[in-house]
Order: structure tokens, then sequence, then C-alpha cells
């Protein structure tokens, strides 16, 4: 559906038709498709050929190691080299996680066919495949931003200037250096803020391959174009293969 060389503009009016309406249900419950990248500057291969069966029998393996939500793989066939990472929510159980990545295993090869690299988002998990080499680099060139249709009631600007400083807090806390690598939360930070009579809430992760500097330097490259993706919406998120954030003005995460 989406090539990477399509500009961000166009992903940007595609992606915000998409309308947060979860409600009670989004406290982790479910675990609704996103959005998908199929990059065609990567190339395809043929249909039914020795790529797609080893792909799959490398991600249905990889299904098994999950010991702290994230995944990374190599492999290869008929003279192609393919990269797998893979990451699930730092809230995530292991038996959701699981479920999420075999959703998105059979989703990316469904909505992207044949395609040599391509990017599927969920909830509760996000899948990458790519022939370039992602591991512990930070992905400049896709972004996906999605927002709530109702505009917040209020000062707009007051709400934005609210919203940025509690991302801004969710980031010191993520990249907090006393965390412990290989645990299903690393570089992960879940919160609230008090905003009057409501609360904001906010999450933020990084894919595990990355450095704790690298994961500051992604998060405040997504946390910029919170105007552009979210202005004074009620929720809205923004979605990239190193990282990404999300807030509501109710709770979607576990405590």
């Amino acid at each position: 559906m989406f090539s990477s060389s399509v500009s961000i503009s166009i992903l940007v009016v595609v992606a915000m038709q998409f309308s947060f309406i979860h409600n009670v249900l989004s406290l982790n419950q479910t675990n609704s498709y996103l959005q998908h990248i199929c990059i065609n500057s990567e190339g395809k291969y043929k249909a039914k050929n020795s790529y797609e069966s080893r792909l799959k029998d490398h991600l249905d393996s990889m299904s098994n190691i999950l010991d702290y939500g994230f995944i990374h793989g190599v492999g290869g066939a008929d003279s192609s080299t393919y990269y797998i990472k893979a990451q699930c929510r730092g809230d995530a159980s292991e038996s959701k996680c699981r479920s999420c990545l075999f959703t998105a295993f059979s989703g990316i090869l469904r909505r992207c066919p044949n395609n040599r690299g391509r990017i599927i988002w969920y909830d509760n998990c996000f899948l990458y495949i790519s022939e370039i080499y992602t591991y512990e680099k930070i992905d400049f060139k896709h972004y996906l931003y999605l927002h709530n249709a109702k505009d917040v009631s209020g000062n707009k600007k007051l709400f934005n200037k609210n919203t940025k400083a509690l991302l801004d807090k969710l980031k010191e806390k993520a990249i907090r250096k006393e965390q412990e690598p290989y645990t299903r939360d690393y570089m992960y930070a879940a919160g609230e803020e008090s905003l009057g009579t409501t609360k904001l809430y906010g999450m933020m992760q990084c894919t595990q391959d990355l450095s704790v500097k690298n994961c500051s330097v992604c998060l405040d490259s997504i946390i910029a174009k919170l105007p552009r993706c979210c202005n004074g919406k009620q929720g809205g998120r923004v979605l990239n293969p190193s990282c990404t954030f999300r807030y509501e003005l109710y709770p979607f995460v576990k405590p």
C-alpha cells in the first residue's frame, strides 16, 4: 500500500484518516492493526519461491524466543539476505506479545506480498523486514502519524504544551541509565499528568537494539513531530521503526 519513496506528506494524509476510538477496550485488551508500509524501492521476489518459504520458517522459529519482547534475526535465500526486527510493547505480556507477532507475520505477508522490504504496526507490536541492515540504526525515513478525530475542548496551545511536557518527561524515564537491558520494559516508559479535571496518559518506547544515546535522539525526532501529527487532538501517536509515542485522554496501558 505504501512505498518508502512516497513523500511523508502523503503518508500523513492517509494515516490521519485513521481514528482512535478504542475507549475502554484500549487498556491493552485489543491488538488493532494500525498501519503498514510496503517498501517498493527494495524490490520484490518471485511468488512461491524459496525466499518466502525460508522467511516464513524463520519468522515461525523467532516467535519462540521472546524473553524480553524484542527479536532480531538475519537469513537468506536466492542470493539475498534479509533482516528481521520485531518489538512488543513494554506492557504486553508474553502471551500477548507472541499472539501479536503471529498476527503481524501473517499480516505483513498478506498486505505486502513479495516485497523484500516491509513494515507493519499493531497495538501490541511491530515487525520490520528489510534487505538493509537496520540493527542499532535509527530510521529517519519512515514515519506515520495517527490521531483521534476529535479536538480537545479549550486552549489547544496549552494542551499541546502539556502534551509535550509529558512526552519529554517520559523520554527521560525511558532512557534512564539505571534501567536493566534484556527486560520487557527496557527503554519503555508510561505515565500520566493531571490537566485540571482530566488526565493525560502517554507512553513511548525505543527498539532494544538502540543505544541509550540513539534512543534519546530517536525520541527527540518524533516528539518534534507532535505539532504536525496531533495538533490539539484528544489522542495521537507517531509510529517509526526505531521508536514510537502515544498519548490519550483515557488510560490505555497497564500501570
